[in-house]
């Protein structure tokens, strides 16, 4: 979720910082070894330092991701017959799962210094017309949904335990939180439909104008740089070109 600051990272333009994540996306697909993790967990600790988001945060904020990435591992650890466990099998995946771990980390700390409307206007530019348009418009439209869905289900599970409602059963106050979640959800898609057919399905149309900076150079040459780090083992395996001689 954003969170308003004048950090390095809230000062940067919103394509920067787009550029960023995803070439370290593609950096870390491309180097799931210990080496290349290694240099990612830095490029991350960078990231995190620049939004001053403390990995604990980030990680509380994808405590509901962790026990997926924990279960892959553990999945391949067990193997049907004797021995019954393999660590071995578990090396591949538990690397994986850090790299998706590493991925997401840098995605957190682009929502936390990131407003929605900066990301919209980002998004519109790198797809002009009308697809850019509609995909930054469903992208506001999902930030916006899922802030207030989750906080209303925080508000719901706080009036349940008001009401010593954390007494019950886990059945049923997981049928209290979901009867209630669902309500609110179809409350508040009512509203939305409402609110975008008052605007002609324009969601804040006038957007924030977007321009890059000096810092901005420092984040487009890590991407570049982390670019170059994805494409090098493609290079690097093709070998090079042999022209034919006329």
């Amino acid at each position: 979720m954003y969170v308003p600051g004048s950090t390095p990272a809230h000062r940067l333009d919103p394509r920067a910082k787009l550029a960023v994540q995803v070439a370290f996306a593609l950096a870390a697909f491309a180097h799931t070894t210990p080496r290349g993790l290694v240099v990612a967990t830095g490029v991350v600790a960078a990231c995190l330092w620049a939004a001053r988001t403390p990995p604990w945060e980030a990680l509380d904020e994808l405590r509901l991701l962790v026990p997926f990435l924990l279960a892959g591992p553990l999945v391949e650890t067990v193997v049907l017959g004797p021995p019954w466990l393999a660590p071995e099998q578990a090396v591949a995946p538990a690397l994986a799962s850090y790299r998706t771990l590493l991925v997401v980390l840098v995605a957190a700390a682009y929502v936390r210094t990131t407003p929605t409307r900066e990301s919209q206007a980002a998004l519109q530019w790198f797809v002009p017309g009308k697809p850019g348009r509609a995909l930054g418009l469903c992208v506001g439209l999902v930030a916006r949904y899922l802030t207030v869905l989750r906080a209303d289900l925080r508000r719901t599970r706080t009036a349940m335990r008001a009401r010593l409602g954390d007494q019950l059963p886990v059945r049923e106050r997981m049928r209290i939180v979901a009867v209630t979640g669902l309500g609110r959800v179809f409350d508040r898609s009512d509203r939305l439909a409402l609110a975008m057919r008052a605007r002609c399905l324009s969601w804040n149309p006038t957007l924030p104008r977007l321009r890059l900076g000096r810092a901005d150079a420092v984040a487009l040459a890590l991407a570049t740089a982390l670019l170059a780090w994805a494409v090098a083992p493609l290079v690097a395996s093709t070998g090079p070109l042999v022209w034919p001689l006329a």
